[in-house]
């Protein structure tokens, strides 16, 4: 890969994805594996104005030691240094990198210790950040050879840069102008859902029977956002979705996931959740239950929906034709849903006990060809909204 097409993607995040602004701080969060995009980024962000950049690595095979031979107490503990770091955030910039390096590092480990280990306070601090909309943040793909073999079935880095270019743009003769009209449409998308007044949404396909409720004052809205101080940024990158929270207790029936699921360093395949009056009853899946099992007995609220999001076929991810292997770029690839928290950014009023509150949130695939999705109108009416992977409103 060449510098300057290294350099043209950490150019994209910082000025589209994060946004950053002239004199703030920037907390760039990668594996170790991702040293080469950090350095990118913080040149990039140096560029753009900012006052200084932190770049904090993490090292998986160091939590699979915290994993696998730490007692209990330290799979949820938060140093006090860590949380402070987090609180910095806040006013800030953050921009976080995927592409799990070893992406089943954690297979051969317990998963029900994988799945306690979520260090709570500090979620807790991210979470109430997101509630507040303090931090312009994105997350974004770094290739790696890892990854690319996880993709590929060999760790052609090169192969696996140039489908990440694709779905981030970067083929566009202005990659910023064309993140621009893309965001457009997908908020043209947003303003149809807004118009209408949905009550539910209902999910038929193979494995799939399944309703949830929406919030009456929750909106719609698409990947780019804006912070409390008016900063617009976008979250993921790439992203292709509309989204909003629904209504945690209005969930019911059986949703089964349409992609394998990265988790905790497994891999989930075959997730089925079954609800009732808005919880999970049962969960069953090919590899992975333990891991979901235990966010549900362990996190408070896990066990809730705290997402809906609508994807179709113009997706450059679907497009791409591949399973990424991860989270951020696959739930971009087609419809999903998440269990754990919700957003209270999306709601324009109190959402009350409906919206989901939860030290977690989860993405997973339900989308495809054979799934069809209704929405349910407050008079009772039915009126799809995607079949074949196609947007049906005019």
């Amino acid at each position: 890969m060449t510098d300057e097409r290294l350099e043209r993607y950490a150019e994209l995040v910082v000025k589209v994805g994060a946004n950053v602004q002239p004199g703030q701080e920037v907390f760039v969060t990668p594996a170790v594996e991702h040293r080469e995009l950090a350095r990118a980024l913080a040149r990039q962000a140096y560029r753009a104005g900012a006052s200084y950049v932190h770049v904090v690595y993490g090292d998986a095979h160091a939590r699979r030691a915290t994993i696998e031979l730490g007692p209990d107490e330290a799979l949820t503990y938060s140093p006090g240094w860590v949380k402070e770091l987090a609180r910095s955030f806040a006013g800030n910039a953050l921009i976080a990198t995927t592409g799990n390096p070893e992406p089943e590092l954690m297979a051969d480990l317990d998963g029900e210790r994988v799945g306690r280990a979520v260090p709570q306070e500090l979620v807790e601090i991210r979470m109430q950040q997101m509630a507040e909309n303090s931090v312009n943040w994105c997350g974004v793909g770094a290739p790696n050879e890892g990854w690319a073999r996880q993709v590929f079935g060999e760790p052609d880095v090169e192969r696996l840069w140039e489908k990440v270019a694709f779905c981030m743009r970067l083929d566009e003769p202005d990659p910023v102008a064309a993140w621009e009209e893309h965001l457009t449409r997908l908020e043209e998308r947003t303003a149809q859902l807004n118009e209408l007044d949905v009550d539910a949404l209902r999910y038929r396909g193979p494995g799939t029977d399944l309703t949830v409720g929406l919030l009456p004052d929750a909106r719609w809205i698409s990947g780019a956002t804006e912070t409390a101080a008016g900063i617009r940024y976008v979250a993921n990158m790439p992203t292709e979705e509309v989204f909003t929270s629904p209504d945690a207790r209005r969930t019911e029936g059986t949703i089964r996931s349409s992609l394998p699921l990265p988790l905790s360093g497994q891999i989930v395949r075959g997730l089925e959740l079954t609800f009732e009056q808005g919880r999970a009853v049962r969960v069953e899946a090919e590899t992975g239950a333990d891991i979901v099992r235990s966010h549900f007995a362990t996190i408070e609220n896990a066990d809730r929906l705290g997402e809906v999001a609508l994807v179709t076929r113009e997706s450059r991810v679907g497009q791409a034709a591949t399973l990424f292997y991860d989270p951020l770029f696959d739930e971009n690839a087609t419809c999903h849903i998440a269990y754990g928290t919700g957003f209270p950014f999306v709601c324009e009023g109190d959402p009350g006990d409906g919206l989901n509150v939860a030290n977690m949130h989860v993405d997973f695939m339900v989308g495809g060809p054979d799934l069809e999705v209704d929405a349910v109108l407050g008079d009772g009416t039915t009126l799809p909204l995607i079949r074949d992977e196609d947007w049906q409103l005019s």
